[in-house]
This record gives structure tokens, C-alpha cells and sequence, in this order.
């Protein structure tokens, strides 16, 4: 069982730019497909963006695409979210999510596709 902590959460002004990281543990980090959903006040968890366990794979929402990029390390166990040009519509609860994956360039874009999640990091975005 992997255990998930998120880091590198914050407030910033638009326009401006976040790192996050997700360390992971407990697990062989690179049997596990990755993925950072968020959850906005008031709002249902969304997906964000996902990677396949080798990293060969991502996908973003159409919201972040050419803003976001996500990555993965498999040497450290570490996920990543790098957010740029950020919009006061990016705040929001950030969580790290982790699912076994058969293939090595699959990757899941459901929140119910993730069996383990970290428990968040926020990030506030300023007009």
C-alpha cells in the first residue's frame, strides 16, 4: 500500500507560478499510474492531469493544457505539478491520487480510478 504526501502548496498572484511535489512510500512507486485532481469550494473533486507509470504517457483537462505539466521521478518517488500562468479559478484543494496500472502507458482521468490519495495541498491564486 502507497502512502501519498503533498508539498509545495501556496498563495500566489495571477499569473504567477506553483511546483507541486508528491512524495510517495510504502509501495514500488513506479508500478503506479499518478494523477493530481483538485476539489474548489463547493465543488466536486476534478481531474487535472495524469502520467503512466513509466511517465511515457500524460494527459491534461482542457482547462490546463500549455499551463500545467506534470512529470514524475521513479528514482525518488516523487510526482510533480508545475503550474504556470495560474488563474484565480486554479484555487482549489490539490491532491496527489495513485492507482496500480498493468500498462506502462496507461493512464486515469476518473477520481474513482485512484485507489490511494495524499491529503492535499492548498493553493490560493490572487486577482
Amino acid at each position: 500500500q502507497v502512502q501519498l504526501v503533498e508539498s509545495g502548496g501556496g498563495l500566489v498572484q495571477a499569473g504567477g507560478s506553483l511546483r507541486l511535489s508528491c512524495a510517495a512510500s510504502g509501495g514500488t512507486f513506479s508500478r503506479y499510474a499518478m494523477g493530481w485532481l483538485r476539489q474548489a469550494p463547493g465543488k466536486e473533486r476534478e481531474f487535472v492531469a495524469a502520467i503512466s507509470r513509466t511517465g511515457s504517457s500524460t494527459y491534461y483537462t482542457d482547462s490546463v493544457k500549455g499551463r500545467f505539466t506534470i512529470s514524475r521521478d521513479n528514482a525518488e518517488n516523487t510526482v510533480y505539478l508545475q503550474m504556470n500562468s495560474l488563474k484565480p479559478e486554479d484555487t482549489a484543494v490539490y491532491y496527489c491520487a495513485a492507482t496500480r496500472a498493468i500498462s506502462g502507458t496507461y493512464y486515469y482521468t476518473s477520481p474513482s480510478d485512484y485507489a490511494y490519495w495524499g491529503q492535499g495541498a492548498q493553493v490560493t491564486v490572487s486577482s
